[in-house]
C-alpha cells in the first residue's frame, strides 16, 4: 500500500472513530476526534511540498475539515447557528475513502478556510505559547473556537431505578477529587459511564452538576450517582468510569483532564479511593498511565440497596 493510501486509510479510521463516539453520545471524545482530523486535513491542504493530492482534491479536503468543525460547533453549543447534523456528516465518509477518484459536486455549500490554524486537543501548551506570541505581535491569527454551550449546572443525573426482589442497586456518592491544580479548574464536573470490556456503553451516560466547591488540592462534588442497572445484571468485566472535565477559556472548549474507573469486584458498601489516570480515557483499560505520583485520588462512597 502506498503512503498516500495509508494516509487516507488513517483519515477514514479517524472519521469513523469520531462518528462512532458521536452516535454513542460521547460528545467530548467526538469533538476531540473531529478536531484532530480537521487539523490533519488542513495541514495537507496548506502543505506546499506535497504532490499527493491535486488542488481540487485539496479543496475537497478543506471542505471536509470545515464540515468537521461545523459538527464540533454544533456539539459544543446547542444554540449554534451552524447546526450540522451527524447524519449529514456521515455522507462525507465515502468522499474521504475515495478522495483520489472523487469528482462529483460536494454535497454541502461550504468553503475551505485558507491558512487557518487548528489545534488538536492535547496541544494546549503549544496553543497557549502561540497565543502569547500572537498577542505580543498583535497578529491575532488564531481563530477562536465557537462559544461553549451554557453550563448545565444541574447535570444530567438520573433517579434510582425501581427495586426488584433479590436484586441490588448501587448508589455512588462522588465526594471529592484530588488535583494539584484544583483551584485553576473552571466549571469542573464528572461524566459517569458503565462500559463493557470492549468499551461499549451498557448504561446511560450521566453528568454531575458543576462541583460545589474547591479547597486546597481538592474539588468537592458531594453528589449521588444512581447506576442505571442492577449490579447482578452488569456484564462480566464491566467497569464504571469517572471522567473529570473542565472548561478551558483560551480554547473555549470543555476538556477531559483525567479519568478513573472502578471494576465490578470493587463494588462493596463503604468508602473507596481510586487512582487517577492520564487522558485520553482508555475504556478498554489496555494502556493506563497514572496522572501523578502524588497521593491524589478520587474519593467515593458506595451504598448498596437490596430488596429482599
Amino acid at each position: 500500500m502506498s503512503d498516500v493510501n495509508k494516509t487516507i486509510q488513517k483519515w477514514h479510521a479517524s472519521f469513523r472513530k469520531g462518528t462512532d463516539f458521536d452516535s454513542w453520545g460521547q460528545l467530548v471524545e467526538a469533538i476531540d476526534e473531529y478536531q484532530i482530523l480537521a487539523r490533519q486535513l488542513q495541514k495537507e491542504v496548506q502543505s506546499t511540498n506535497s504532490s499527493d493530492f491535486t488542488e481540487e482534491q485539496k479543496k475537497t479536503l478543506g471542505k471536509i475539515a470545515t464540515c468537521l468543525e461545523m459538527r464540533s460547533a454544533s456539539l459544543q453549543c446547542t444554540q449554534s447557528k451552524e447546526d450540522f447534523k451527524l447524519e449529514e456528516l456521515k455522507k462525507l465518509e465515502t468522499i474521504i475513502q475515495n478522495i483520489l477518484t472523487y469528482n462529483k459536486k460536494f454535497p454541502f455549500d461550504v468553503q475551505p478556510v485558507p491558512l487557518r490554524k487548528i489545534f488538536a486537543p492535547g496541544e494546549e501548551e503549544n496553543l497557549e505559547l502561540e497565543e502569547e506570541e500572537d498577542a505580543a505581535a498583535g497578529t491575532g491569527s488564531i481563530e477562536a473556537f465557537p462559544p461553549r454551550a451554557p453550563a448545565a449546572s444541574q447535570g444530567t443525573l438520573l433517579p434510582r431505578l425501581p427495586s426488584e426482589p433479590g436484586m441490588t442497586l448501587l448508589t455512588l456518592k462522588i465526594e471529592k477529587i484530588g488535583l494539584k491544580d484544583a483551584g485553576q479548574c473552571i466549571d469542573p464536573y464528572m461524566t459517569i459511564s458503565v462500559k463493557d470490556l470492549n468499551g461499549i456503553d451498557v448504561n446511560p451516560v450521566q453528568d454531575t452538576p458543576v462541583a460545589s466547591r474547591k479547597e486546597d488540592t481538592y474539588i468537592h462534588f458531594s453528589v449521588d450517582v444512581e447506576i442505571q442497572r442492577h449490579v447482578e445484571r452488569l456484564p462480566k468485566g464491566a467497569a464504571i468510569f469517572f471522567e473529570f472535565k473542565h472548561y478551558k477559556p483560551k480554547k473555549r472548549f470543555t476538556s477531559t483532564k483525567c479519568f478513573a474507573f472502578m471494576e465490578m469486584d470493587e463494588i462493596k458498601p463503604g468508602p473507596i479511593v481510586i487512582e487517577l489516570y492520564k487522558k485520553p480515557t482508555d475504556f478498554k483499560r489496555k494502556k493506563l498511565q497514572l496522572l501523578t505520583k502524588k497521593q491524589l485520588y478520587l474519593h467515593l462512597h458506595q451504598t448498596l440497596h437490596k430488596d429482599s
